[in-house]
């Protein structure tokens, strides 16, 4: 098993959770990302830099994940393609997708899409990400236990 990150947008608890994680069970983790993060010197841990552009981290996340490894990503498109080629996705807030919900999430993601596009959801009705906070943070520590050993 790998840990692939998406890590545009990991919230900083949660990346040194996922160092620390991969350091304690000797599992690999790649993080990537269209600009460097900084990591620690560990031969567990690898930064990749992928060109800018839109989705070029999820796509090369895609093209690299091998069945059996885990996916650290709230992106609800990358997640669905990581399980369809056999991976598992944990959110930074300790959701886990399966095949048994990820199709609800998407669902709901394309009608948010089409109320937004079409002008019925104004910006100012839509409620933000709530701050990254205790309780992710140990739903997330407690996900990635039960999923890398």
């Amino acid at each position: 098993m790998q840990i692939w990150v998406d890590a545009d947008s990991v919230p900083l608890v949660a990346k040194d959770l996922i160092i620390k994680t991969a350091e304690r069970t000797k599992t690999m983790a790649i993080f990537v990302a269209n600009q460097p993060i900084k990591l620690r010197k560990s031969p567990l841990l690898v930064m990749t830099v992928v060109p800018s552009g839109f989705d070029k981290a999820d796509d090369y996340i895609v093209e690299q994940i091998q069945a059996g490894d885990l996916a650290i990503t709230s992106d609800i498109p990358l997640a669905n393609d990581i399980l369809d080629k056999g991976g598992m996705v944990l959110t930074t807030r300790g959701v886990v997708y399966d095949k048994d919900n990820i199709k609800q999430k998407l669902n709901m993601r394309d009608f948010m899409d089409t109320m937004r596009g079409t002008g019925v959801l104004e910006l100012q009705e839509m409620s933000g990400q709530k701050p990254y906070g205790d309780r992710d943070k140990k739903a997330f520590a407690d996900g990635l236990n039960r999923l890398v050993r």
